[in-house]
């Protein structure tokens, strides 16, 4: 596997956890690994300030606990070493932070370095979980140190199950799903029944655990303990795949070798991932842009696949930019095994249709940070961008993170030039989403030219596989792309106002379909006006005029039985605690450290997805005492450190708000919410 490089921003080898680091004491949260075995078995991990912040807060969705019957894609993560911008757990500063955004793609996630424990930071736990994916941390051994580790992991039975029992509690305790066993030593034959019962108790207390959880076991040692990859599945490795849920192959492998691994697998062969190295180190078809040549062999064998170091586009700084450099080779995936996550699949579904990056952030519609930032935690459901049309068009849809946001730090703009304005449709999700009989609300927020039409159209199918097709549109004349329909229902939006100075424009409408329909595509729609007037006039002819080009932005997009109910702001309790205050100014003004969690009382709070976290800075008596809202940042967890807060003087109270979002994507309004002052120490008595 890739060698082990230094996080960005970093002198040499130095790591933010190295000496004279002390997790005990507050500071900034990071991510971090575990590096030697006394840290594994003494549990020192879980007396860290930062441990509460590193707990992922979205579980794997029901639906994603049972592996789908078919082959996988396993995406094993190698980026810089990893814990690089996605260690700053509150997010950074970097708006060109690297991300994965092409969760459809993919069934399992593995966060790799080379560390002995190998913990997930929690951005990626959420933004996979939400998608249904599976996120597993790595234990590592290699090289004489790691024969070192191994003599004091595999000394006897009971040490071998201890160090499984403490990686199952870690990743119980952070809500992943699963390890990547990579022990990449040579081993006295002695050691190889303590290593076949680590691997059993992990696999064990794993599956009982924590539902849905994986092992993976990486092609290394053998079953006499010679070290080496196989590169394919054969008896030498075989008895480790039989104690676990799959084997990740070495990335050497030939065609002969894939048709080998099958058939040693038998009926176990989509557990067998055979790995692609996208560097190309050795690896079948050279990896880079060709890496879907050995997809394509793979998909030929119909066995499930590793795709290793996915950041060579990143990395390499491929041309022309990250953003379309990404999105062109995850479609090179696409084409070769198509798309693999559906969604939606349950009620309310939501989507910002946020990276997790941006230029500036917004909240409903209007923005309260106008600085770059990064936090994959903050990712929305991603769109498919799959295009379709009722003619050839050059219809663009993107993700736009240069204009304001309607939550978050982009949105899902559609262009087009004035001779593909006639219509079209894109569609932006396929789901598996069983309705019920109770009335679905779809509410979206959209920015139009003045002469743009934009329409949603929900395909659902019956139990009869009957297919009926709603459109909600708000202009008299459908675009001329509806016509490739037949509309079972057209809704006209309901009118409601804009909230506050938003130039986002809501859109609503409510439908029920009776009867068990499955809600599959969901699409948008959407031609200028002028093409519209034309079509009324001149239906026959759709090409006889100049219609004006085409400009709109889906900011968010929700569907939903019944909107979240939220608790008042006495239901929460808000406690601050690790509290420091510093003089840094002869004019008295003092810098602010502390953390704040929060909690409800009473009640289930996995209805709440988000906070938004502001302070108000209201001035003494006599001074100013009007204070606004400042957005300090967001936690999907219940905690926020606040660090370095600037607190001028003549400050008499230090108000911090609590926003609640509900998993539907709406917000508490900001004075509902649950709050918390403090006092400076000068304005005290």
């Amino acid at each position: 596997m890739a060698p082990p490089q230094s996080i960005g921003g970093s002198t040499g080898d130095s790591r933010p956890w190295d000496p004279p680091f002390d997790p005990t004491q507050p500071s900034i949260p990071i991510s971090y690994p575990i590096t030697t075995l006394e840290a594994l078995a003494s549990g020192s991990y879980y007396n860290s300030f930062h441990y509460p912040f590193n707990r992922s807060s979205v579980p794997l969705p029901p639906s994603a606990v049972a592996l789908p019957p078919r082959r996988r894609i396993l995406v094993c993560h190698d980026m810089k070493g990893g814990y690089t911008d996605d260690a700053l757990v509150q997010g950074g500063d970097n708006s060109d932070a690297y991300a994965i955004w092409h969760w459809y793609l993919m069934d399992v996630f593995v966060y790799f370095s080379h560390y002995l424990v190998t913990l997930p930071p929690p951005c990626w736990t959420n933004a996979a979980h939400t998608h249904g994916v599976r996120v597993l941390g790595t234990f590592i051994t290699e090289g004489e140190d790691g024969r070192k580790i191994c003599d004091t992991l595999l000394s006897t039975k009971e040490a071998a199950r201890m160090y499984a029992a403490r990686l199952t509690e870690l990743a119980t305790r952070l809500g992943f799903d699963g390890w990547l066993v990579n022990m990449e030593v040579t081993l006295d034959s002695t050691q190889i029944d303590n290593l076949k019962e680590f691997v059993d108790h992990l696999s064990r207390t794993m599956h009982f655990n924590v539902p849905g959880s994986l092992l993976i076991w990486y092609d290394a040692v053998t079953i006499d303990g010679s070290g080496g990859p196989q590169n394919k599945l054969n008896q030498k490795n075989k008895p480790f795949f039989d104690l676990c849920d799959g084997i990740l192959v070495n990335y050497w492998w030939e065609e002969p070798g894939v048709e080998d691994s099958a058939g040693v697998a038998g009926e176990r062969r989509f557990d067998v991932y055979m790995g692609i190295d996208v560097f190309g180190r050795g690896t079948f078809g050279g990896g880079q842009w060709n890496t879907n040549a050995a997809l394509d062999v793979l998909k030929k064998h119909d066995i499930s696949a590793t795709i290793f170091a996915p950041g060579w586009v990143y990395e390499t700084n491929q041309e022309p930019d990250f953003e379309t450099a990404q999105n062109r080779w995850w479609g090179l995936v696409e084409q070769s095994w198509g798309i693999l996550q559906n969604y939606p699949k349950v009620l309310p579904f939501y989507s910002n249709f946020d990276q997790g990056c941006g230029l500036q952030f917004s909240i409903e519609g209007l923005q309260v940070a106008n600085n770059h930032w990064n936090n994959i935690s903050s990712q929305g459901f991603q769109p498919l961008l799959s295009m379709g049309s009722s003619s050839p068009t050059a219809v663009e849809a993107y993700i736009n993170f240069e204009d304001a946001s309607y939550f978050g730090g982009g949105s899902l703009t559609v262009k087009a030039n004035p001779e593909d304005a006639y219509g079209f449709f894109i569609k932006i999700y396929s789901g598996q989403l069983l309705l019920d009989d109770k009335p679905v609300h779809v509410k979206c927020f959209v920015r139009l030219d003045e002469n743009s039409v934009f329409g949603v159209i929900l395909e659902l199918v019956s139990e009869t596989n009957a297919k009926a097709y709603i459109l909600i549109e708000d202009d008299s004349q459908p675009p001329f792309a509806a016509a490739s329909f037949e509309f079972d229902k057209i809704i006209k939006p309901q009118q409601i106002s804009k909230k506050g100075d938003s130039t986002w424009t809501p859109f609503c409408g409510t439908f029920n379909m009776t009867g068990g329909y499955t809600l599959t595509d969901i699409y948008i729609v959407g031609a200028s006006k002028d093409a519209a007037v034309e079509m009324e006039q001149s239906p026959l002819d759709p090409k006889g005029g100049s219609p004006s080009s085409y400009r709109a932005s889906l900011g968010q997009i929700r569907i939903f039985n019944t909107p979240t109910s939220y608790p008042p702001a006495d239901a929460w309790g808000i406690d601050l605690s690790y509290t420091s205050w510093t003089a840094t100014h002869p004019d008295g003004s003092r810098i602010l450290s502390l953390k704040i969690s929060w909690k409800l009382e009473e009640g289930d709070m996995t209805s709440f997805t988000r906070y938004n976290v502001y302070v108000e800075k209201s001035m003494s008596r006599g001074g100013n005492s009007e204070a606004r809202p400042i957005y300090l940042g967001f936690a999907t967890a219940e905690h926020f450190y606040v660090s370095h807060l600037v607190i001028p003087n003549g400050v008499g109270v230090v108000r911090f708000i609590v926003q609640v979002c509900g998993v539907d994507g709406s917000c508490q309004e900001l004075d509902k919410s649950p709050t918390l002052e403090l006092q400076p120490p000068h304005s005290r008595g």
